[in-house]
């Protein structure tokens, strides 16, 4: 199985930041010890297929450094840094297309950012970008993100659009970032779940959403991956086991799709476990 990553995407940070290169360098160290991997280098992606996403004034604002936004900071570099992991998405798309599977493990994350906006350490959506190219070939996409915060961005920009669905499981409350996905809206299906869900009813909510991808027939499937639901992340506040990603790996699997999936969240000490157990079942 390829996993796309450069070492690259290790060279920022922003001091106190969650989202810090160590959560990818650990990662990516726990990785080398399995067999079954190999690590491909991803190349950055064009202005040009920014554009089949984002508008125009986003982009010159992040590669000017025209922003202050101390949750997704203007950091140096930060625009070659997001092209570079929306590229490695394309990447991820392209090699699952040929052969199977793929995974990119790169950052910065990408899925609230929107249209226009950019926000929850996302720049670039990076998900967005890969199956929006996919779906100018003519292919047929469900998304399906597992992170612990509703994908926002991604459902803005694919919501009433042919050819795709979204698909997310969510924690959802009254103070919980990003305060979207209450409800099933046109083509994205929503599943918010309570503070606190632990394995047992997550699976279950996971079942209906795996039945809504399987009824709508898609050609590929593509899996904004976070892993903060795990019991303990210090953003979230869902109670997962290392071992449920294997469960939800499995059940992916088990769609016998074209399917990669990009890192999303995921900020606890044991990201790195939590995505092994996902591959090895992917």
């Amino acid at each position: 199985m390829k996993i796309i990553f450069s070492p690259k995407c290790l060279g920022y940070d922003a001091p106190g930041h969650p989202e810090s290169s160590e959560r990818v360098r650990r990662t990516y160290e726990f990785l080398q010890n399995f067999k079954g991997f190999e690590f491909v280098q991803p190349e950055p992606c064009e202005r040009q297929e920014l554009l089949l996403v984002h508008s125009k004034t986003m982009v010159d604002e992040i590669k000017h450094d025209k922003f202050y936004n101390p949750e997704t900071p203007a950091l140096p570099g930060i625009y070659d840094h997001a092209k570079l992991a929306a590229g490695a998405a394309m990447l991820a798309a392209d090699i699952a297309s040929k052969e199977g599977k793929a995974f990119s493990l790169m950052r910065p994350p990408g899925h609230h950012a929107g249209k226009a906006t950019f926000e929850g350490f996302c720049y670039f959506n990076n998900i967005a970008l890969a199956v929006s190219r996919l779906l100018q070939h003519g292919k047929k996409v469900a998304i399906l993100d597992i992170d612990v915060h509703h994908c926002n961005g991604t459902q803005e920009i694919f919501l009433g659009k042919k050819n795709v669905i979204v698909v997310s499981l969510h924690q959802f409350g009254a103070f919980f970032y990003p305060g979207t996905g209450k409800h099933s809206e046109a083509n994205c299906y929503n599943f918010p779940l309570d503070t606190g869900t632990e394995e047992t009813l997550y699976l279950d909510r996971f079942g209906a959403a795996m039945e809504a991808i399987e009824n709508f027939k898609p050609d590929a499937l593509a899996i904004s991956a976070g892993f903060d639901t795990l019991d303990g992340d210090p953003i979230g506040g869902l109670r997962l086991s290392v071992g449920t990603y294997s469960k939800i790996a499995k059940m992916i699997a088990g769609l016998n799709l074209p399917r990669f999936a990009v890192l999303e969240g995921g900020y606890s000490e044991k990201l790195p476990e939590c995505v092994y157990a996902f591959l090895k079942n992917f």
